[in-house]
């Protein structure tokens, strides 16, 4: 455990949870693969989730890559309930602030939003509904305005 204190306490509010950072080369690799030709990135993508499976980011990558709509909402799964594992391990007990603005937390946020999209893509709209309301609930001022990628 480290000694920093991952939950913010505040007088104003909830709770806000920020998870930490992945190594300054994992997050390189991810941004690569990203721009790499569809051909290639499937593959670049699977071995950064090999590599790191407990990261929501290269989830919600692979999610993003995916060309069919229910193996998008399964890769979806997975980050989102990775990224619940890592946000109760940063100290999160069910309830308080997820924010984009930290880019530790954006890979959660785009795997549950990945999810959302998807839920309703293949008709499970009760799903689609929850996830929604619950990026809302992570960040009240979802969905964000800057064009940044879920990282």
């Amino acid at each position: 455990m480290s000694d920093q204190q991952p939950v913010k306490l505040s007088a104003s509010g909830p709770p806000e949870t920020v998870m930490p950072e992945e190594p300054a080369p994992a997050v390189e690799a991810l941004e690569r693969a990203r721009t790499m030709a569809p051909a290639d990135r499937a593959a670049a993508l699977r071995l950064i989730v090999a590599d790191r499976p407990r990261w929501s980011a290269a989830w919600a990558a692979l999610g993003d890559d995916a060309t069919d709509p229910v193996e998008a909402y399964a890769y979806y799964r997975v980050g989102y309930h990775r990224g619940l594992d890592a946000l109760r391990a940063s100290g999160w007990r069910g309830s308080g602030y997820v924010r984009w603005r930290h880019p530790s937390n954006r890979g959660f946020l785009s795997a549950l939003a990945g999810l959302a999209r998807q839920a309703a893509v293949i008709g499970e709209t009760d799903e689609a509904e929850r996830c929604e309301l619950f990026l809302r609930q992570c960040d009240p001022s979802w969905p964000p305005t800057e064009d940044a990628p879920g990282g």
